[in-house]
């Protein structure tokens, strides 16, 4: 008897917002590159090319592939950069995951958040991934795997976190929204994981102590924040053949937080 695996060898995938080591999209990229993927981070600004870098050449060093590619996906221009070079970095001709994990923006107050922050995030959080599935689908053979990334804030209404959960709440819309046509048209599945407080450096400490302060204590599995790898695992379960049956969902994975 075979023992099964969620083995990802001969799969190349691409993962936004995958720049900071200690980050969701790293942690993504290394989960799929230790089960066989090729993977591609992705990150926007100079200053995070040292990171991404750093990120990639720990992949590598654990005997695993992995190239940096520069490109503010919140643009069709830059999406459309992101997977055009990771073709030609790769020197491959598909790719079979997208994970769109790029997000922006930071809580404050709705009234008077200005209209730079509320763009900057719809720009991040909800155009990049219109602009990448586009951009990426005639490269995605039959069992591609989107997966979007994305929060219980779409679910709970947290008042400093208004803009960001509905940027979050219409990703969850263009998941259902899509599925039928990528799975009919495409044979491709799209999901979404929604994580809960994680115990990242996206946000500054005295922030996000505030909002784990207000969500540790709503987990059911355990009195924690989630890990990085919490998440990592659960996309890559999604992005694994286990998962051909599952599509047009929003998975929470949060400790319970919120089912979804």
């Amino acid at each position: 008897m075979t023992i099964d695996t969620l083995s990802l060898a001969g799969k190349v995938a691409v993962i936004t917002g995958s720049g900071r080591e200690t980050g969701i999209g790293a942690g993504i990229a290394t989960a799929l590159a230790r089960n066989g993927a090729w993977v591609v981070l992705n990150h926007v600004s100079d200053t995070s090319a040292p990171r991404a870098a750093a990120s990639a050449q720990k992949i590598v060093d654990a005997g695993g592939k992995a190239v940096v590619v520069q490109a503010d996906v919140s643009t069709k221009e830059g999406a459309e950069k992101l997977i055009q070079q990771s073709l030609e970095k790769l020197q491959v001709q598909h790719i079979d995951i997208l994970v769109n994990n790029a997000a922006g923006g930071r809580p404050e107050p709705f009234l008077t958040a200005p209209t730079s922050s509320i763009e900057e995030i719809f720009r991040t959080i909800v155009y990049a991934p219109i602009y990448l599935i586009q951009s990426v689908t005639p490269h995605m053979p039959r069992g591609g795997r989107i997966v979007n990334t994305g929060s219980v804030a779409s679910k709970l209404g947290l008042g400093p976190t208004a803009v960001y959960g509905a940027a979050k709440a219409a990703v969850d819309a263009l998941t259902f929204s899509t599925a039928m046509e990528l799975g009919r048209g495409y044979g491709v599945t799209i999901n979404t994981v929604m994580p809960g407080p994680v115990d990242t450096e996206a946000l500054p400490k005295e922030v996000a102590d505030k909002i784990h302060g207000a969500l540790v204590p709503m987990t059911r599995a355990e009195e924690r924040v989630g890990t990085v790898e919490d998440i990592a695992d659960a996309v890559l379960l999604l992005c694994s053949e286990k998962s051909r049956w599952v599509t047009g969902q929003v998975i929470s994975v949060s400790g319970g937080i919120t089912g979804g």
